[in-house]
């Protein structure tokens, strides 16, 4: 097992009416002048910032409002955000949304403390200092991004999207109330599944394999969003498994899944060129290419995808060949996604052929133009990633 540090500082209201306490939250946290960041028309259109502005309105705090951020949030929103913000004296931000509302917060954050242009951070050409204050009110349960130090920004002048982390960017608190869900469309739900557990499994497949405890909570994690999933595909209005949705994103991407372990989040970054350069949903882009992934690197790891099959997909346990029962956890995971409406490859993804101009493209992309490795329990460079890309077409 890998010596590790977890730090989770962020605070969760989870429940019923969990909105209710937003003003005493800010106040906790020192929120006097908020920027309130949101998408698009849903939030308000479900009475939701109607509810939230009564709210600071009755308890005396001042607010701004910055809509528009959408799918893989663009840095154009984040700098008019980040002027937004000096002129108006911010000094906390609350994201209303899913994990693109926070990661542009995130973003925002960041931004108004540097002299410089917020991409530098991205750029690697600078390392944040310094990050207003964020809170959440989660509406989508995918990314995780409530509770985690990452912040994914697309750069909308040249489709770059990129990554950094940083503990200064941590949400303060997290209101979550699984009745918010209730109206998300299916594939939202189906790809916001997928994402959170991509989450688990991009630090369950690993080259650790001494850490029961992370494992059995790994694995515990992902039969639950698995079998909740078809439940509120079934029953919108399934409390009870929206909960169990909504706090498992929240896990599996605070950083306790990858306790003991280290993390390879490969599929995740070739996933970011698929969605940098078609504009594809996030969790639909990672269920097209985990596949594919999964059977470029399996050799030498035959047993964890086994464990994997067997205790998570509950495949039937062939002692004889354990690459057999590998292979077949991929491809029950496959079914799987496909069983919830995702793609499991890229042709379906985009409904066309990618050609291999685009993959050349991605991969150079996500290679940094061949100076970046990629992954962990199977390091990929360039080439390889243009083989995944290949198999997965």
């Amino acid at each position: 097992m890998k010596d590790f540090n977890f730090y989770a500082p962020t605070e969760i209201v989870f429940g019923k009416e969990s909105e209710e306490q937003l003003p005493s939250l800010l106040k906790r946290y020192g929120g006097t002048k908020v920027l309130v960041h949101y998408g698009g028309g849903s939030a308000r259109k479900s009475g939701l910032l109607d509810k939230l502005f009564a709210l600071l309105d009755g308890s005396g705090i001042a607010y701004v409002e910055l809509g528009g951020v959408v799918p893989n949030p663009r840095l154009s929103l984040v700098e008019k955000g980040v002027a937004l913000c000096r002129e108006q004296k911010v000094d906390f931000i609350l994201a209303v949304g899913g994990g693109s509302v926070i990661d542009s917060s995130k973003a925002i954050g960041y931004g108004v403390g540097y002299d410089g242009p917020v991409w530098d951070f991205w750029a690697g050409k600078a390392v944040p200092q310094s990050c207003l204050p964020i809170g959440a009110v989660l509406t989508i349960p995918a990314a995780g991004s409530e509770m985690s130090n990452s912040c994914v920004i697309t750069n909308d002048a040249n489709n770059d999207k990129r990554g950094i982390n940083s503990n200064l960017c941590r949400c303060r608190f997290c209101i979550m109330n699984p009745v918010r869900t209730f109206t998300l469309p299916a594939y939202q739900t189906a790809a916001g599944a997928t994402d959170i557990m991509m989450h688990t499994m991009e630090r369950y497949f690993t080259v650790h394999e001494d850490m029961t405890l992370t494992d059995a909570l790994a694995e515990a994690l992902l039969r639950t969003v698995k079998d909740s999933a078809v439940e509120v595909l079934r029953q919108p209005d399934d409390y009870r498994h929206r909960a169990q949705i909504m706090w498992a994103g929240s896990l599996s991407h605070n950083d306790l899944m990858e306790c003991g372990t280290t993390k390879d989040f490969a599929t995740h970054k070739l996933e970011h060129e698929l969605s940098a350069m078609f504009d594809v949903t996030h969790g639909a882009g990672l269920a097209a290419i985990w596949g594919s992934w999964a059977r470029y690197v399996l050799d030498g790891h035959e047993a964890r995808f086994a464990r994997y099959a067997v205790n998570v997909m509950g495949v039937d346990n062939d002692f004889s060949d354990v690459r057999r029962t590998a292979e077949k956890g991929i491809e029950a995971t496959e079914r799987f996604f496909a069983s919830i409406g995702m793609p499991t490859s890229i042709h379906e993804l985009l409904g066309r052929d990618i050609a291999d101009e685009e993959i050349a493209e991605m991969a150079r992309r996500a290679s940094h133009d061949g100076q970046l490795a990629l992954g962990n329990i199977r390091v990929l460079h360039e080439a390889d990633m243009v083989s995944i890309y290949q198999m997965a077409r």
